[in-house]
């Protein structure tokens, strides 16, 4: 029987900038009342919205991460007269 005291409570990580991790297999109510099911162990639910497959994450949240920027080296600081 779905909450019983038996069940063990659903674990659910919540990471900076990116999606819920939740341990499944999971439904979830959407706003409009439809509801979609997971029977994977663990789902990734999207919270920046900008998933296609939403409520299910795509990693489309690296997308808006700034990129990281490769190290300079000496001879970037040069001149053009200098190359």
């Amino acid at each position: 029987m779905p909450n019983s005291p038996a069940d063990r409570p659903r674990r659910i990580r919540v990471r900076r900038r990116g999606p819920l991790l939740v341990e499944g297999p999971v439904e979830v109510e959407l706003e409009d009342g439809t509801t979609v099911r997971s029977d994977r162990f663990q789902v990734a639910l999207c919270t920046c919205r900008r998933s296609r497959r939403y409520p299910w994450c795509d990693t489309s949240h690296r997308d808006s991460r700034p990129k990281a920027r490769k190290p300079r080296s000496p001879e970037d600081n040069r001149s053009p007269e200098d190359k």
